[in-house]
């Protein structure tokens, strides 16, 4: 879980679900409500990282095969993690990341088949303690993610998982659901079929308050650690 004081959350969901326009709409909220925020995405985050990142999505990486992928992808987040994420938490800032460890069990999991094994070890490794305290999966049909997808890049080429046809991207959602039903403390599933201020709302006022029940919890462990009147210490 996350460091003490801070909160991590993350997004996670299949092409054009909305995710950056999500996080950064909760991102203006909070800080409008006095919170500090942190804005990152994997992979990148950092210089090392964003250095992966452009790697993997040109293809560069693709005719190594996905077991190759998901280690460059770890490389990345340990780089990640240890440069931006714990130092934020650690001042009890709000992290917002634009997809984190549940990406890499989808796309390499999934697309290149990497035994679930290999990557759990791996996930391990990376992640230590890291995960993430709430994870919105924004869910809807890969054709109309897809569509999403298109008019985003405009001219631009699609990047290295946006190519891939509907089939996959459907399955690439299902195993996204899959994972919100084996953690569903972690895990909200968000319609992002609805319009986007509809979502931006319901996303804010889940961390909300989630951060209330943070400070309630801080309160009463702060209470119950305080002496007794009359005890000795």
């Amino acid at each position: 879980m996350s460091g003490e004081g801070g909160l991590f959350v993350s997004f996670e969901g299949g092409e054009g679900g909305g995710k950056s326009t999500q996080l950064a709409a909760l991102a203006r909220r909070l800080r409008e409500g006095g919170h500090a925020v942190v804005e990152t995405r994997e992979p990148g985050g950092t210089p090392g990282a964003d250095a992966v990142r452009e790697l993997v999505l040109s293809g560069g990486a693709e005719r190594y095969g996905a077991k190759l992928e998901a280690v460059l992808f770890a490389a990345a987040r340990i780089d990640h993690i240890q440069s931006v994420i714990v130092p934020a938490l650690a001042a009890g800032a709000v992290v917002l990341c634009d997809r984190f460890h549940d990406s890499t069990r989808v796309y390499q999991g999934l697309d290149g088949g990497v035994d679930a094994a290999f990557l759990a070890r791996l996930e391990r490794v990376t992640l230590g303690s890291i995960v993430p305290d709430v994870t919105f999966i924004l869910d809807l049909p890969a054709r109309i993610g897809l569509e999403r997808a298109a008019v985003r890049r405009g001219a631009a080429r699609a990047d290295r998982f946006e190519k891939d046809d509907l089939d996959l991207q459907e399955r690439r959602r299902r195993a996204f659901l899959a994972i919100a039903r084996e953690e569903p403390d972690r895990c909200l599933v968000v319609d992002a079929a609805r319009d986007a201020e509809t979502i931006a709302r319901e996303i804010a006022d889940l961390v909300e308050d989630r951060l209330e029940a943070r400070r309630f919890e801080a309160i009463s462990r702060s209470f119950g650690a305080a002496p007794r009147a009359g005890s000795r210490t």
